[in-house]
């Protein structure tokens, strides 16, 4: 039976390439850890996660110091036994988003290390549910954009056969309004518009603003609220026809459930990162497709374009360019639908030259 030996972990800083500007943040850095993992029969996996410029050597640190020693001698093969045991290993640091994504990291390699021992890519190790998934575009949204350049940009991701787009919100209502109007009305009513106000809004100011955006035809209402008020959202979704989107912020299983048995939301927008990997990304996709409920998961295309396919719930895949400069293979795009890799593994193509250059020094570790 092979045993994990080896466990290389670094980092790099992706500087993104437009600004990027919501209603409560603007961020200019990506932290993007990357951990390898090494069995002494001479596989290997890579798994990664991200911060938005915060926190990613706190990553690092619990990756070298807590987790990847309790990965040496393990079978990488049990992958569920292995996020159990390292998620009860960091028990008090645990709901959280420093020890998600530090499991993601791990859990991501450790798949990526099952599917090239199956010979299969992720999306059909974990289900073979679709052969392509709808993208919509976020990265031309952005809240510090004005009307004219939102317009263009939607305009252009109609163009390139997108079947959505999703400008942020959080300017005063009524200029929210006239822009999103200005929009639907270049692109017509067959086009899908999301809104993402980022947890900006109490709620009744959150009641406020989806009235005002109901006649729209908006395809959702994305984190209108904090993340932590469940009730808010209950509130909420009583009070507006708009679908109401949530998870990118939500860390456990748990949590999902709650929303989802209180009927909080009408969308599962589940990161990988945040949750704590794939193990239990693909855990919450199963309990959204029990309540009859879209998947729709935040950021990481790459990623995700493979967990989305694999699921019968799996809608749309959010379109933002992450990984382009330590990769040497976008994303596949047809017809404006992204298309999982046939490569065994994650299906993303690393780029290991790029990423030794572009490694921090003093977040490059090894553990055997």
């Amino acid at each position: 039976m092979p045993k994990i030996d080896r466990v290389q972990i670094m980092m790099v800083d992706l500087v993104p390439e437009v600004k990027r500007v919501d209603a409560i943040q603007s961020f200019t850095s990506q932290e993007t850890p990357i951990v390898r993992i090494h069995a002494d029969d001479g596989a290997t996996g890579a798994g990664y996660c991200y911060t938005i410029g915060t926190g990613g050597r706190a990553v690092i640190s619990l990756l070298a110091e807590h987790l990847a020693p309790q990965l040496i001698g393990q079978d990488p093969a049990a992958i569920e036994a292995i996020w159990r045991r390292l998620h009860f290993h960091t028990h008090a640091t645990a709901v959280g988003a420093i020890t998600s994504l530090a499991l993601c990291a791990i859990d991501t390699a450790l798949w990526d290390m099952r599917c090239r021992r199956a010979g299969r890519p992720l999306h059909i190790e974990t289900g073979g549910a679709q052969s392509s998934v709808p993208l919509y575009d976020t990265e031309g949204g952005w809240l510090q954009l004005e009307t004219a350049a939102l317009v263009e940009n939607a305009l252009a991701a109609q163009a390139r056969g997108f079947g959505g787009f999703k400008p942020k919100v959080g300017r005063p209502p009524h200029e929210d309004v006239a822009r999103l109007a200005a929009v639907r009305a270049a692109v017509g009513a067959d086009f899908e518009i999301m809104v993402d106000a980022n947890q900006a809004f109490q709620v009744d100011e959150a009641i406020r603003r989806a009235r005002l955006y109901e006649p729209l035809d908006l395809a959702w209402f994305e984190e209108p609220l904090p993340a932590e008020d469940l009730g808010g959202h209950v509130r909420l979704s009583a009070r507006t026809t708009l679908p109401v989107a949530v998870g990118e912020s939500i860390y456990s299983l748990s949590h999902f459930r709650e929303y989802l048995q209180r009927g909080a939301c009408s969308v599962v927008q589940v990161d990988v990162a945040r949750i704590g990997g794939i193990t239990p990304w693909l855990k919450v996709a199963h309990l959204a497709e029990a309540f009859n409920m879209p998947v729709c998961p935040h950021f990481l295309m790459e990623l995700h374009v493979g967990l989305t396919a694999a699921i019968p719930n799996g809608r749309w895949v959010e379109y933002i360019p992450q990984l382009d400069r330590i990769t040497t293979a976008a994303m596949r795009i047809e017809d404006g639908r992204a298309i999982p890799s046939d490569e065994p593994g994650l299906g993303i193509a690393w780029d290991w030259e790029a990423i030794g250059r572009m490694c921090l020094a003093e977040a490059t570790r090894e553990v055997r």
